[in-house]
């Protein structure tokens, strides 16, 4: 009689379960994706490639210009702890120098000084940014936080005031132009945004 071979099905990993409650220290030592909202674990941002390719123009630019001031900037898997129920992990962090330490397993409790949120399509990922994502860097004492919106092509820089708000620092679209903060610091907006013309098919374009 032939033998009949088993084949064993590759191990999947588990779905999160969204909406499930979470301790702060649950979440920070989890592996899934996912941010914490009051206590609960909620579905991250949908990213799309114009979203990923403006980050890795963002990173290269910031660790370029982080690198000889002593700085330091933290790619989008770092997790921060803002409160006991809330934990966020931005696209991008930075801190303009080395003299906090950061843990060097789950979450970080002290606030970088800048954070840079990158705009996702879908409408919930903009309510979130612009919305939830900007009190709740503001009560964690982020001095700086920025958002790109790769669809719109625009630049906005938010300051935090003494009142704790933030007030805009800079609204743009094109040309080069200095960074609120980050002295030294010049982004050429076309060349950001020709990243995307340049590497990501055009809306309805055919693949090959």
């Amino acid at each position: 009689m032939a033998q009949s071979a088993i084949v064993d099905a590759p191990d999947l990993e588990p779905e999160p379960v969204y909406g499930r409650p979470m301790s702060i220290e649950a979440w920070e030592q989890m592996d899934e994706p996912g941010e914490l909202v009051d206590g609960l674990l909620e579905e991250e941002e949908l990213a799309d490639y114009p979203h990923e390719v403006i980050l890795a123009a963002l990173l290269r630019v910031l660790i370029l210009w982080t690198h000889p001031r002593r700085g330091l900037v933290i790619a989008s898997e770092a997790k921060y702890a803002l409160t006991k129920r809330r934990g966020r992990k931005p696209d991008l962090s930075v801190f303009l120098t080395r003299d906090r330490k950061l843990p060097r397993r789950g979450a970080a409790r002290i606030p970088p000084d800048i954070m840079v949120e990158i705009l996702s399509p879908r409408p919930r990922d903009h309510r979130r940014d612009r919305i939830q994502k900007l009190n709740e860097y503001a009560a964690f004492g982020v001095r700086w936080y920025w958002l790109v919106d790769p669809e719109a092509r625009t630049i906005e820089v938010l300051r935090l005031g003494d009142d704790g708000h933030y007030t805009h620092a800079l609204d743009a679209a094109e040309g080069t132009v200095e960074v609120p903060g980050c002295e030294g610091l010049a982004l050429d907006l076309d060349a950001l945004w020709r990243e995307i013309d340049e590497l990501v098919e055009g809306e309805g374009t055919e693949g090959t």
